[in-house]
């Protein structure tokens, strides 16, 4: 009995441990939280401006960011093309 509270205890240590972890990396693929990362910090003017109302972490905000391409900074475009499914666009 006592082998067995012992191995119950750690196993909920290491779940937990493990899942403290991924939440601090912003969830399992180890992302930024939603509207935290290098497009929210590079593109927050932008997206005040012409994306105001979309949802951060749906792909909304980039999309629309992408749609409004041609008047966004070139902080705010070089953070689109070196971040998730823009990483190494345009190289």
């Amino acid at each position: 009995m006592r082998r067995l509270i012992l191995t119950l205890s750690f196993a909920t240590l290491a779940a937990a441990m493990m899942a403290s972890a991924s939440y601090g990396q912003g969830g399992p693929k180890g992302g930024q939280g939603m509207g935290t990362g290098p497009v929210a910090a590079a593109c927050q003017t932008e997206i005040a401006d012409k994306c105001a109302g979309k949802e951060h972490g749906n792909r909304a905000v980039r999309t629309c960011l992408e749609a409004n391409r041609a008047s966004l900074s070139d902080a705010c475009k070089t953070a689109l093309d070196t971040t998730g499914r823009g990483r190494n666009r345009n190289r």
